[in-house]
């Protein structure tokens, strides 16, 4: 068979398996048991709201910490289908966990460095066992296809100085993965959080906490990579791609609920969801989360796949799946009227985690710009 007649490969199925549908259940079996919006109303009015109960059974009981991790390194050796799973329950449930900080972000950077060096192993399996949890020391604005971060500089033998903003999962963290420039040039270390000062600001979502990390000489180990950067922004290219299916979750569940208290309430005698201006809105709102289910999983499935187009089913994703999220949280918000207004109603926790998420690892501006820029398409005058 000649080259030219080699079969290309068909489309890829989308549909979630059987596998991915029984992973769905159960975490959110365990969400609908310890972690109900009255818990998560609770939790942000706490310094942290992270529950480590809550974590312990998702990371160590479910093995949700280790579902990116190879099983001869102590994982699970699933693939990016079954993460964005998890987020995507995840972000339906507006569930304060550091999944994505640790067992995405870290955890893949981490696996792009050498894991046969005894001490990444080490840590990988701790991550995967759930007894620690790691935060990549990157802005959460960091987007992939950037420049190789220069915050924080690393002096011979591995003290680092710098400092870095709004952190994602570093107040709950034990292990930081740190990007900075040594003597050789660009490397990851591994840093041991308590060596590191942390400053907790005002952060939009609240079931999200950002961290200001700074290091004034802190010990860092030199994690063995032969390329430090091309593992930093696979990390960000996964992040950006799982993203967005915690924002599909996010816009289900606004749609869900919106469809659920519509069809509740009454109004002139009628329910409320019968209006047919309320029906066409939600119609509308129905198309776009279908679309964005479908670019979500794409994402995911290009990236447990390898495809040769993942930047770009990844830059579609971000492109559309954020802005459908704030959309859909908006809609809920007008829709819900004066209650969707109030403090004991879980609506604005979904609007802020839509918002927060709409920035996170690059804004649908970037990921169109970078979209662009894969298909060949000329920039803007």
């Amino acid at each position: 068979m000649t080259a030219a007649s080699v079969p290309s490969p068909g489309p890829a199925d989308l549909l979630y398996s059987e596998v991915e549908d029984d992973l769905r259940a159960a975490v959110r079996d365990v969400l609908a048991d310890r972690c109900p919006p009255t818990a998560v109303l609770a939790a942000i009015e706490t310094d942290t709201p992270y529950d480590p109960a809550l974590w312990r059974v998702l990371a160590a009981e479910l093995g949700l910490a280790g579902l990116l991790v190879p099983e001869k390194l102590g994982g699970q050796g699933a693939s990016a289908r079954e993460a964005a799973v998890v987020l995507e329950v995840l972000g339906g449930g507006a569930a304060p966990t550091p999944f994505l900080g640790s067992a995405v972000l870290a955890t893949t950077a981490l696996l792009g460095c050498d894991t046969e060096d005894a001490g990444t192993a080490a840590l990988l399996g701790r991550l995967a066992a759930g007894t620690a949890t790691a935060a990549l020391a990157v802005p959460l604005s960091a987007a992939p296809g950037g420049a190789f971060p220069t915050a924080v500089r690393a002096d011979a033998g591995g003290p680092l100085t710098g400092r870095v903003t709004s952190v994602v999962e570093a107040l709950v963290a034990d292990v930081l993965v740190v990007p900075a420039v040594g003597p050789e040039g660009p490397g990851l270390y591994e840093v041991a959080a308590a060596d590191v000062r942390t400053v907790r600001p005002v952060s939009l979502d609240l079931t999200r906490p950002l961290a200001d990390l700074e290091l004034s000489g802190a010990a860092g180990r030199l994690l063995p990579a032969a390329d430090p950067a091309a593992a930093l922004d696979r990390a960000l290219l996964t992040g950006a791609g799982l993203l967005a299916s915690e924002q599909l979750g996010i816009a289900q569940w606004c749609l869900d609920e919106t469809v659920r208290y519509l069809g509740e309430r009454h109004q002139f005698g009628r329910v409320v969801g019968s209006f047919q201006s309320l029906k066409h809105r939600l119609a509308d709102l129905w198309l776009e989360v279908v679309s964005a289910r479908a670019a979500a999983r794409s994402a995911a499935d290009a990236l447990a796949t390898g495809a040769p187009d993942t930047a770009v089913a990844v830059a579609v994703a971000q492109s559309y799946v954020a802005a459908t999220a704030v959309h859909a949280a908006e809609e809920a918000l007008q829709l819900h009227g004066g209650i969707g207004m109030t403090w004991e109603h879980p609506l604005h926790l979904y609007l802020k985690r839509a918002k927060a998420d709409e920035i996170a690892l690059g804004t649908p501006g970037y990921h169109r710009a970078a979209l662009a820029s894969l298909v060949g398409l000329p920039p803007r005058p």
